[in-house]
């Protein structure tokens, strides 16, 4: 009992880290697309934007295998609604991409920075929950 504890309050943590790191770095990413997209922080010449993207990509994965064995904070019984909302998330960073160049004073920044970033903290759990899914369904047939 108290292993589960710790374990689910290791999820939620993951989870609330990632999340705050995500927000932060969109709004730096914010800042830095404003100024020049050449030097955002997840720009391909920047080393400390790879490390930030693995922490994120780290955390999701952390939240995503606690839930995928059953004893993260996402429920079973939470699994489809988890799935759209991140599918959903994934397809605002596709239309958020290139906002920054159309909608003026940080706004299209802040958008492009977060759906970034939460994007990559969110897709390895709805990736790992997505194939938890489609196992389960195969089983039930």
């Amino acid at each position: 009992m108290a292993e589960k504890d710790m374990v689910g309050k290791l999820a939620i943590w993951a989870f609330i880290i990632g999340v705050v790191i995500a927000l932060l770095v969109g709004i730096w990413q914010a800042y830095t697309l404003e100024t020049s997209a050449s030097d955002t922080l997840f720009a391909k010449t920047n080393d400390t934007g790879g490390i930030i993207a693995w922490i994120l990509a780290i955390l999701g994965a952390i939240v995503g295998i606690l839930a995928f064995i059953g004893k993260g904070t996402i429920t079973k019984d939470e699994v489809p609604g988890f799935l759209l909302a991140g599918i959903g998330l994934l397809v605002m960073y596709g239309v958020f991409q290139n906002i920054y160049m159309l909608i003026p004073y940080y706004i299209g920044s802040l958008f492009a920075g977060v759906a970034l970033s939460l994007s990559i903290f969110i897709a390895p759990a709805v990736g790992l929950l997505a194939i938890k899914a489609i196992w389960d369904i195969g089983k039930e047939v």
